[in-house]
């Protein structure tokens, strides 16, 4: 009967543990990376993102700014040591499935009841033949204690080798932040140049209109326009005047902007914004969608971070499955020092404990369909990731065509009006010519010059964009 019995609960404590084993039911979701296999420009496998950003660059002066970026920007600074904590957790992770072994001493001394059950048996025993029990008795220990939980489902090597990917994820999480530093740095970069060169464009204009000024002031003494062409003319060059003092403005935040990219409070910013109309825009070559995944960071990080959640489903899984673990412990202890190192004082112990969740997994069950939950988020993440990369380089090519085009256009609308100016000036002072004819011209001119070095800037951050958007400046 009694064996009977015996099997009887085996059999009820082996279900239940196999009970236990069962995991709930999730919904499963795989990444789909699939990308068209060219881009509209063509299909040339040649991608200006394997180029160091330093060749991409030609100005010494902007090299020098992110140079400066790279080792003194703060975010960038704080990202790098993010990646350290990173680190540090791949190894506290690998300690987690390695024997914990630790170093044991003490000292203590008791003093049982005389009426007690310890103290009448100590009262009544000898530890050798005339020899009682010291009172008080002193306590006396040293030894080692070890601990290990064997990592029979790999739960603990599971979550090790997540963090491993999830540190690699911070990595290229760096490579994206310096991939965009470096695009911020070149796009202000060449908005202050453009910035300077508007200034100049108003400058050599309010030297223009007052020269007009003063030859209507003549006409006026002469008694060939009125006191309304004058105050026309003034006010135009107060206009004019006026539009310097927002482009200053302007000068002055983005050199702070720069200021604070490259991690300075002060100090000038060297451009050669004389040049400015010079810079050469190279043919973009954006070779061909799949090479995204390979250079764009922000994708090999997105893909590294779903990578760590399928991981983490595994690790949360094996949460249902029994565990294992030794415990044990050697070394001596004795009432007297003396005692110590002699043999009879040698004490050693061994367990072996095996527990698994059986009443009340609501914590477990949860932990696990977060966690494939959060895998499924990491799948569109990454989808997301890889669909924003291939917009990013279609709209930046179509803008390097576009404003190449624009350029041209504006360029050619510039040279006309600036002859206009030439015209209307000569037509004016020969009195066949309205005031208000120069005026307006003057206006068209100016605004004209000023749109060309905004389609400029333009076509200079699309040159930059298109780097970024590419994958290009972190592997330098």
């Amino acid at each position: 009967m009694k064996k009977v019995t015996h099997k009887l609960m085996a059999a009820i404590c082996f279900a239940a543990l196999l009970c236990g084993c069962i995991t709930p039911r999730v919904s499963v979701k795989q990444e789909n990376s699939t990308v068209p296999t060219q881009f509209a420009s063509g299909s040339d496998t040649s991608n200006i993102a394997k180029l160091n950003w330093k060749e991409y660059f030609s100005d010494e002066n902007l090299i020098a700014l992110i140079d400066t970026a790279l080792k003194k920007n703060q975010e960038l600074n704080i990202t790098l040591q993010e990646i350290e904590i990173s680190r540090n957790e791949v190894r506290a992770r690998k300690g987690e499935y390695l024997p914990f072994v630790g170093l044991q001493a003490g000292a203590g001394i008791e003093k049982a009841g005389r009426f007690t059950r310890n103290g009448a048996v100590d009262e009544n025993l000898e530890i050798k033949p005339g020899t009682r029990f010291p009172e008080p008795l002193n306590d006396y220990m040293f030894g080692l204690t070890a601990s290990w939980e064997i990592d029979i489902w790999k739960k603990l090597r599971n979550a090790k080798k997540a963090a491993v990917v999830r540190y690699l994820a911070s990595v290229e999480g760096k490579n994206f932040m310096v991939t965009n530093l470096i695009a911020e740095i070149a796009n202000s970069y060449y908005e202050l140049e453009a910035l300077d060169n508007m200034l100049a464009i108003i400058e050599q204009n309010i030297e223009v209109q007052s020269n007009g000024l003063d030859v209507v002031k003549q006409q006026k003494q002469a008694a060939k326009v009125t006191q309304l062409a004058v105050n026309r003319f003034q006010a135009q060059l107060l206009n004019t005047k006026n539009l310097q003092f927002e482009i200053r403005q302007r000068i002055v935040e983005t050199e702070n902007r720069l200021h604070f990219l490259t991690g300075v409070f002060k100090g000038n910013i060297p451009r050669s914004s004389a040049s400015f109309n010079d810079i050469a825009l190279d043919s973009a070559y954006a070779g061909i969608p799949s090479q995204l995944l390979k250079y764009r960071p922000d994708i090999r990080q997105a893909e590294l971070n779903l990578a760590a959640a399928k991981i983490d489903v595994k690790v949360a899984r094996a949460n249902f499955y029994p565990s294992f673990r030794i415990e044990g412990g050697a070394g001596f202890q004795a009432f007297n020092a003396a005692y110590l190192i002699k043999p009879e004082s040698m004490l050693y112990n061994i367990a072996g404990e095996l527990v698994a969740p059986l009443v009340n997994r609501n914590a477990i069950a949860a932990a696990y369909k977060s966690a494939n939950a959060k895998q499924i988020q990491e799948v569109y993440n990454y989808e997301r990731t890889i669909l924003n990369a291939y917009l990013e380089v279609v709209n930046q090519l179509s803008s390097v065509d576009n404003f190449a085009k624009s350029h041209q256009t504006k360029a050619e609308e510039v040279n006309i009006l600036m002859q206009s100016v030439t015209i209307s000036n000569s037509l004016f002072n020969s009195a066949r010519a309205d005031y208000l004819e120069v005026l307006l011209t003057q206006q068209e001119a100016l605004e004209s010059k000023m749109e060309l070095i905004e389609i400029k800037t333009k076509q200079l951050n699309a040159k930059v964009n298109i780097y970024k958007s590419l994958g290009g400046g972190w592997n330098f």
